[in-house]
């Protein structure tokens, strides 16, 4: 939390002493990098349920299956929608560079029968017709904002960190993003995006994450976004770690194929 500077000087200086010794310990950008680099595991894959609730109530659910990958330069997702019709066999793959360069994301569209590669300027689309964007749904490396610390909170029973995370480049739909980090586990709990005016617009809450196999997973998660008055809840089940893949899994020939059988 920010002090009340006072108008003694002694109190002042105690008070600057503090938050000093409180950046000494850890940085935002250090915070962060710690979320980023938390272990996932070498391959994963899950069964996934999107439901997503417009602003009048009525709910449309997505089945899922995702498999993702360290491919030890780059973090690499593919989903398969299985349901509904309207959206079966679509795929979404997702590179997520380690060394800061832009995700790389592809959509598998069955009734084009051609794989499209989204661009920098589709990022803050929203994805499926949910509340999250294509953005959203990359893993967002710590250098594309600014971090600092901004207080120290409890949230649903767990210490965190609060972050503030403001933008390096123009472009994107939020002027910053507030996080709550986990500070034992360096799990995400909370994220608020704010928009050019500085209110929230859009809350990533995490409803329920466990530990599989040795790894923090978030089984669990809501968007909503306040202007458009909707909802995109997504949860993750039958998560295993022992599935076995090969890189050239994620592929857009993969895309067209389907599922691994």
């Amino acid at each position: 939390m920010k002090e009340n500077f006072t108008k003694i000087l002694t109190v002042c200086v105690l008070s600057v002493i503090g938050l000093t010794g409180l950046s000494a310990q850890i940085s935002g950008m250090e915070v962060m990098e710690n979320v980023y680099n938390r272990p996932v595991g070498e391959a994963m894959s899950a069964e996934l349920l999107m439901t997503i609730t417009n602003s009048r109530g009525s709910t449309r659910e997505r089945s899922i299956v995702q498999y993702g990958l360290d491919a030890g330069d780059a973090d690499k997702k593919i989903m398969f929608f299985a349901a509904p019709a309207d959206v079966r066999d679509t795929s979404f793959m997702t590179w997520s560079w380690d060394d800061g360069r832009d995700d790389e994301q592809w959509i598998y569209l069955p009734a084009l029968r051609r794989v499209k590669r989204i661009s920098s300027d589709s990022k803050n689309d929203s994805f499926m017709g949910s509340d999250f964007t294509y953005d959203d749904l990359g893993d967002r490396h710590p250098s594309e904002d600014s971090h600092k610390i901004i207080g120290e909170e409890s949230l649903k029973g767990e210490e965190c960190y609060v972050i503030e995370s403001t933008p390096v480049k123009k472009g994107d739909a939020f002027s910053k993003t507030v996080s709550w980090i986990i500070k034992d586990k360096w799990l995400g709990l909370q994220k608020e995006f704010h928009d050019k005016r500085g209110d929230v617009y859009k809350v990533l809450s995490i409803d329920k994450f466990e530990k599989i196999d040795g790894y923090w997973v978030v089984t669990d998660m809501l968007m909503e976004d306040s202007d458009r008055g909707s909802s995109t809840r997504i949860e993750m089940n039958d998560v295993s770690f022992s599935v076995s893949l090969e890189e050239d899994f994620f592929s857009e020939r993969q895309m067209r194929l389907g599922p691994k059988r």
